[in-house]
């Protein structure tokens, strides 16, 4: 599914439009529509964890979120060898609304979410699921 990404992804300011594919209920490959060579592995978070946050205003603004929308939730993850020791950033969620086919990044702020980190080791989890 294509996605107008309004805002920027961190880094990545001309990528304008992605391409979401899941890949199971855990893992989706983001691609910039536009540079296939730009690609992120995304995750979803709450098969890891609780994960609660508020959306910004000006974010519902520019996404046109209203109670009603269709929205999902991906942290980009740091793909390292062995799988394990890849990383999560939770202070940088992506957001996208469905019902417009729209997304962006928000950046939390680490004192209000001192839970979330920007390198969580996927490692970490793996370790509480099976406990």
């Amino acid at each position: 599914m294509a996605y107008e990404v309004k805002g920027e992804i961190l880094g990545f300011v001309n990528t304008r439009q992605v391409d979401i594919n899941e890949i199971d209920e855990l893992f989706s490959i983001m691609k910039d529509s536009q540079n296939p060579g730009i690609s992120f592995t995304l995750v979803n978070p709450y098969m890891l964890r609780e994960y609660p946050f508020e959306i910004p205003e000006k974010t519902k603004e520019l996404l046109k979120i209203t109670d009603n929308s269709e929205i999902s939730v991906f942290n980009i993850l740091l793909i390292q060898k062995p799988l394990e020791k890849s990383t999560i950033n939770f202070l940088a969620p992506i957001i996208i609304n469905h019902d417009n086919n729209t997304l962006a990044q928000i950046v939390l702020e680490p004192k209000q979410n001192p839970d979330y980190g920007m390198a969580e080791s996927i490692e970490s989890f793996k370790k509480e699921t099976s406990s």
